[in-house]
């Protein structure tokens, strides 16, 4: 680039630096990250910062995606390049921001975790030794078997469960919303021999179904650390949480049924497009059984 574009650059980097007093570590950043931009436009033959356009930083914005530069820190050159334009428009040195709408590429949404059939089977076809250990795997059989939320099994109230109609009614969902899931029947025997040992514990106007020992109703981090306790018990090497009964329930549901929008309503999800994660995960089991199973596919040994 020229030499007015250079002295326009150290110009933004001192006003960075004494007047925005942003510190040295975002001082650091911007200048690291517009150098990169100086140096894409010598190659590109591009003299001064007027000369620059939006498909142009896109094309350097996408080279540097390529070469494994993750979206934060590709959001983050983005926003050095805006400030950057920002400064030189009200210094009356450019007349547009070419990186206005740009943004960088989305990080990959993570797969949530799941167990599967076998470590389901593991983990629930055990016998209560006690009355909160029954509690408990009657929390986990409907975590499983229908999906809800932490929030929502621990919101759940004696009259929210229809045993003869075999449904749960979950009042307040995420964002408010109502809706009502069934119960299989595991979860029902569980419920069933829950309901027995809670007459002892519950408090007499106490209507939360699920209980601690002192009466009221249980916590999200109670249930989290019986999950936990019960998994170690259980012999399961990997952490179980709540949620990943939850996702185990999607996952194995959409496998069987693959019927998407019939999972979105038991998972209660306002967006179909929060659902399809798991169409991902079933993908990826596919992928799977194929690399093992395919002669192709298979790695020599």
């Amino acid at each position: 680039m020229d030499k007015s574009a250079a002295e326009q650059l150290t110009r933004f980097i001192d006003y960075l630096h004494f007047e925005q007093r942003a510190s040295k570590h975002t001082t650091s950043n911007y200048r690291r990250d517009l150098n990169r931009l100086v140096e894409f436009c010598d190659k590109k033959a591009i003299g001064s910062w007027q000369q620059l356009r939006q498909q142009q930083i896109r094309t350097h914005i996408g080279a540097r995606h390529r070469n494994g530069i993750g979206s934060s820190s590709l959001q983050r050159e983005l926003s050095a390049i805006r400030s950057f334009y920002q400064f030189l428009i009200k210094q009356q040195l450019a007349e547009q921001n070419p990186a206005r709408d740009l943004r960088a590429p989305q990080k990959p949404r993570p797969l949530p975790e799941t167990l599967d059939v076998d470590q389901i089977s593991s983990l629930l076809d055990r016998e209560a030794t006690s009355p909160l250990e029954q509690r408990d795997l009657a929390m986990w059989e409907i975590l499983y078997s229908s999906g809800l939320r932490l929030s929502e099994l621990a919101g759940l109230d004696l009259f929210d469960i229809d045993l003869s109609d075999r449904t749960i009614k979950i009042e307040k969902g995420k964002g408010g919303k109502s809706r009502i899931v069934p119960i299989g029947k595991k979860a029902i025997l569980a419920l069933q021999k829950w309901l027995k040992e809670r007459i002892t514990l519950a408090q007499s106007a106490e209507k939360a179904l699920f209980v601690s020992n002192r009466g009221g109703r249980i916590a999200t981090r109670s249930i989290q650390a019986r999950l936990s306790r019960w998994q170690i018990k259980q012999g399961l090497p990997q952490h179980v949480h709540p949620h990943m009964l939850r996702h185990s329930f999607a996952s194995h549901l959409l496998e069987s049924s693959s019927d998407l929008r019939a999972v979105q309503e038991l998972l209660g999800h306002s967006n179909i497009s929060t659902t399809q994660i798991y169409t991902h995960l079933d993908f990826q089991h596919l992928a799977d059984v194929y690399d093992k199973s395919h002669p192709r596919a298979r790695k020599k040994k």
